[in-house]
């Protein structure tokens, strides 16, 4: 049986700290300067490495195994596990479901709500289930590029005076 102390403090862990911080805790290999809010990150953590500058956004579930249960009536043992690597400067969108032996290319970008079966090249964009190359991190800027506001590092108050004056023409639409 299980430590009462030990369980509580594994829940005060998970559930209390910043995600970033419990992420460390529990063994994700975090690199600098990362923003990360997820506590998805199955049951083997100290199998998944994150670069610099990556951003992993909410709900974003990482799987280093899976599907054994299936065979373990006829491989009682059967047990296969992959790491999952995420390069410098990429994009997680929120959502996305990253599956054993992924690695995310540095600066690639995975759309939300992504189910990435396949390794990400540097520099692409990815998404969809499952998720497919949409065009290349470059390809994206230049297609937004009219639609740039250039409000990051304003404040919250600032950003919201930004956005609030512009016309509709300036916002995306699909």
């Amino acid at each position: 049986m299980q430590n009462p102390f030990n369980i509580i403090s594994k829940l005060l862990w998970k559930h209390l700290a910043r995600p970033e911080a419990y992420a460390r805790h529990i063994g994700v290999k975090i690199g600098r300067n990362c923003f990360i809010d997820t506590r998805h990150w199955s049951s083997e953590p100290y199998l998944i490495s994150i670069g610099d500058n990556v951003q992993v956004t909410k709900d974003v579930y990482f799987h280093t195994h899976g599907g054994c249960h299936a065979a373990r009536h006829t491989h009682p043992d059967f047990d296969v596990f992959g790491k999952i690597t995420i390069g410098d400067w990429a994009y997680i969108g929120s959502g996305s479901h990253l599956m054993p032996g992924v690695t995310v290319g540095r600066g690639a970008l995975i759309a939300a709500g992504s189910i990435v079966t396949k390794s990400v090249p540097d520099g692409e964009v990815w998404g969809g289930n499952p998720a497919r190359r949409i065009c290349t991190v470059e390809e994206f800027v230049e297609r937004n590029a009219s639609y740039n506001l250039r409000t990051k590092g304003l404040s919250a108050q600032a950003k919201r005076a930004v956005l609030l004056s512009l016309d509709d023409d300036r916002f995306i639409r699909k």
